[in-house]
């Protein structure tokens, strides 16, 4: 064959195609980067449409030049809510201290919004994220993974069908290796490469590693987030009320009718039983809060009709690795930090430039093997900020509630943090596309 003749194949060889499973945070950010680096890429997601609302979400540090780079800063800035006041109380509603959030949360006081820490509601998050891929990316919604069937035969092609809701025809694994995915919804594809970005709880790292259990990292808390009126009149503000191992807050994003309700309670072990039956797990949240002032029993009664709660516990997923074959995870299937870091996002978003970037030019071994060794130290640097039982915002003990108090009633005039801050610890790295 000529060397003409090479270069006409290369050109028009198929795009190697992957499946992401999850259209949250972590998911849309890989396909836009995947879809960037050349990939065909599909996104399967259970629920009907792109998750909309949610609890305000944080994207700081490296992650802020990720979204920079995607373009999408200008419309995160316009969404930033900037919130005026942290009002912390005791036990008996009285006031504590009254801060700005941006020095309880690390940024920088007075500093321009293109550099500082963003805060945004998470359905603003993903709404920028998925308009920026809907045009070049299937989306597969209400449907899900059933099966991963890595084949690993040299020579034998692995036949899978097309879902008919994809205009793309069927194939064969033009190498003989791929991922044979069977849907909950029946359709059956081969796809060169998969990736869990499904969250936490993520069928893909189970069906892939085995059990959570193994790789999960309980921090003491558990936590109940809903939303009920804004009875308070808040508006761009918080209010916590404390006591030792309880936490409640009132958080209001803007001048909305509804606040984002939070409770938090320190727990020795996590009550796997309670958490398996929606009624026992509203029961426990209002038996922990049974005696407690402020508005908490407003809360409780607001949580008792909230169609919108989500009641887990607070851990972190560790993983020696995070892939297998041609199977990878990203975000929290494979190493969420949780929200006690308030870098949840932040992971996700990094993660998904630097698991596609590994990939660009690459196989799935190299690539992912990349992935891991530039980013592990960043990410474990992120989750070790917060240590069993040991969250600032959540003291367990009545004298660690009141070294809080007392560095709150000062934290004013406190010196500002030295050295690189976790969120920062990594310097993005420039990726070329592979011609």
């Amino acid at each position: 064959m000529t060397r003409t003749g090479q270069l006409t194949d290369i050109r028009t060889a198929p795009r190697r195609e992957v499946l992401i499973s999850g259209a949250g945070i972590a998911g849309p950010a890989l396909a836009f980067w995947l879809n960037r680096y050349g990939y065909a890429v599909t996104v399967v997601e259970k629920a009907d449409t792109p998750r909309s609302g949610g609890y305000p979400i944080d994207v700081r540090g490296t992650a802020l030049e990720v979204v920079r780079r995607m373009g999408i800063l200008p419309q995160l800035r316009d969404a930033h809510i900037d919130s005026r006041r942290f009002t912390f109380l005791d036990g008996d509603g009285g006031e504590v201290a009254s801060v700005n959030p941006h020095t309880v949360g690390g940024s920088a006081e007075g500093r321009d919004l293109d550099v500082r820490d963003l805060e945004v509601r998470r359905g603003d998050l993903t709404d920028a994220l998925y308009t920026a891929v809907r045009d070049d990316v299937e989306f597969l919604f209400n449907d899900s993974i059933e099966t991963l069937d890595q084949s690993d035969q040299s020579g034998r092609s692995s036949q899978s069908s097309r879902s008919s809701r994809s205009g793309r025809s069927s194939r064969s694994s033009r190498s003989g290796h791929g991922v044979d995915v069977t849907f909950r919804g029946g359709g059956r594809r081969t796809f060169d490469m998969v990736f869990g970005a499904d969250g936490l709880h993520s069928r893909t790292r189970q069906s892939l590693f085995g059990p959570e259990e193994q790789f999960h990292r309980y921090l003491g808390y558990c936590f109940a987030v809903f939303t009920m009126p804004n009875t308070f009149a808040l508006s761009h503000e918080i209010m916590m009320w404390n006591t030792p191992g309880r936490a409640a807050a009132l958080y209001a994003v803007g001048d909305d009718d509804e606040v984002h309700a939070f409770l938090n309670f320190a727990r020795p072990a996590p009550p796997s039983g309670a958490f398996r039956d929606p009624e026992a797990q509203r029961d426990l949240v209002a038996a922990v809060f049974a005696d407690a002032g402020w508005e908490v029993p407003n809360m409780i009664a607001a949580m008792r009709d909230a169609d919108d709660l989500f009641i887990d516990v607070v851990s972190q997923i560790r993983m020696p690795r995070w892939s297998r074959g041609r199977v990878a995870l990203v975000g929290d299937a494979a190493y969420a930090p949780s929200f006690l870091t308030g870098q949840g996002t932040s992971l996700a978003l990094v993660g998904a430039y630097m698991l596609a970037g590994s990939l660009a030019g690459r196989d799935a071994a190299e690539g992912f093997a990349a992935y891991e060794h530039h980013t592990r130290e960043f990410v474990t640097v992120n989750q070790e900020q917060i240590g069993e039982g040991d969250a600032a915002l959540f003291p367990t003990t009545a004298r660690a509630l009141e070294r809080r108090n007392d560095m709150l009633r000062t934290l004013g005039t406190m010196p500002p943090a030295e050295g690189r801050p976790a969120h920062s610890a990594l310097t993005l790295p420039e990726f070329t596309p592979p011609r």
